[in-house]
């Protein structure tokens, strides 16, 4: 009996899955859940108990959270990475450190096949299957619901029919909750002018006074919030989340190009990674000069565009995660915000590598290091490449 992983959240998709390649085609199934910080200990209990009255032969839980932050969440900090200035690209960031540990599962226990419930119709059935090829070429992909082109009628049905009892109401929004975010998709998502109303929202908005927040980074990484240090850098991003939902701030409507070529438009929450991207991005701006913010600018728009689009194994990723590491050697400090309900202000930093802070002069107030003359003479020269080009102009009468 040939046997088969399959990547397994007990959804209708993949329980359907489960089933199917038991019934119908014979494989010995296993099944397996990437936790990369979206289920609780409850929710994992639950899944493994559908997983089971489902028959297979194993359940696991691997717990990729930690791989999650140290090889990609920093990079996106570091980064500042929000794609088309939006979407800190929350759940899609999960779905390669789902699949590199599922196929890593898969040669562990010797599978013969690896099998996920992607549609075709989106991003993640790309990410998994490229991430499967490359890591293990040997073993042969299946994916029923895209294959098959099934309606939830049928695999409603089908589980029915072979015992299998559950509660597949089909919810009014479908939500994705990760470490780095919530996507949420319904029927506004799917038009252009028209936006989520807010009970599609997991958290609601519970606090309306203002408060202030401090985020302490450290060499461009997070190590306290509000004063309290965290040696656990996912505890700390699971409290500036909290704290910035009950604000219900961090929400946006995402519009992009997918993979496959069409348009896509997902609805998301995300307090954390938002308030910490641009927290740090405002320290930046005191301790970077001109050239390391505009070449950081130019590498995390590249390093956000190749996570989404199934690129993280591309070497060019860690030549890109080499050169953002570098460029936080002095993002150290304090950046304090005001929140408010669904808003925050970027109040000011607190660092000893402040570039304002110089004796070279306070910009529009006092000069220190150069004079009146200086500036002239530097002006002068500044302009002669436009002065050349338009006494050109001029000789040839434009």
């Amino acid at each position: 009996m040939k046997k088969v992983l399959l990547a397994f959240s007990g959804g209708l998709d993949t329980s359907f899955c489960a089933m199917y390649l038991q019934k119908e085609k014979g494989y010995e199934v296993h099944t397996a859940l990437a936790n990369t910080g979206g289920f609780d200990e409850k929710e994992l209990e639950i899944i493994a108990d559908k997983a089971h009255r489902l028959g297979v032969k194993s359940h696991v839980a691997l717990d990729v959270t930690k791989d999650y932050y140290s090889k990609s969440i920093r990079y996106m900090v570091f980064g500042n990475v929000l794609r088309n200035g939006t979407y800190p690209i929350s759940v899609s960031s999960e779905r390669i450190f789902q699949a590199i540990a599922i196929i890593n599962y898969a040669k562990q226990i010797g599978a013969d096949a690896v099998a996920h419930g992607s549609t075709g119709a989106g991003n993640d059935q790309v990410r998994f299957d490229l991430t499967f090829q490359i890591l293990a070429p040997e073993i042969e992909i299946i994916t029923p619901t895209r294959d098959m082109e099934l309606t939830r009628e049928y695999e409603i049905d089908y589980l029915k029919k072979h015992g299998y009892e559950a509660d597949f109401k089909k919810l009014e929004y479908s939500i994705n909750k990760g470490l780095w975010g919530t996507s949420i998709g319904g029927k506004e998502t799917l038009k252009s002018n028209e936006t989520l109303p807010e009970e599609a929202y997991p958290s609601q908005v519970v606090r309306k006074d203002e408060s202030k927040l401090t985020i302490d980074f450290e060499k461009g990484e997070l190590v306290a919030v509000n004063g309290k240090k965290y040696e656990d850098k996912i505890a700390a991003i699971n409290e500036i989340n909290r704290i910035g939902s009950e604000y219900g701030i961090g929400r946006d409507m995402h519009i992009g190009d997918t993979i496959i070529g069409i348009k896509g438009r997902v609805g998301f929450e995300a307090a954390g990674a938002i308030l910490i991207i641009n927290a740090h991005k405002m320290l930046e701006k005191h301790t970077l000069t001109k050239w390391q913010l505009y070449w950081k600018d130019q590498i995390g728009t590249w390093y956000g565009m190749f996570l989404h689009e199934a690129q993280y194994l591309d070497p060019v990723m860690r030549n890109m995660e080499a050169f953002l590491e570098s460029s936080q050697e002095n993002v150290t400090g304090r950046v304090i915000l005001t929140l408010r309900p669904q808003s925050y202000t970027l109040v000011g930093v607190e660092t000893p590598y402040d570039l304002m802070r110089s004796d070279f002069g306070e910009y529009g107030e006092v000069v220190k290091a150069w004079t009146a003359d200086d500036v002239k003479g530097f002006t002068k020269i500044l302009g002669n490449q436009m002065k050349i080009f338009y006494n050109v102009q001029k000789r040839n009468g434009k």
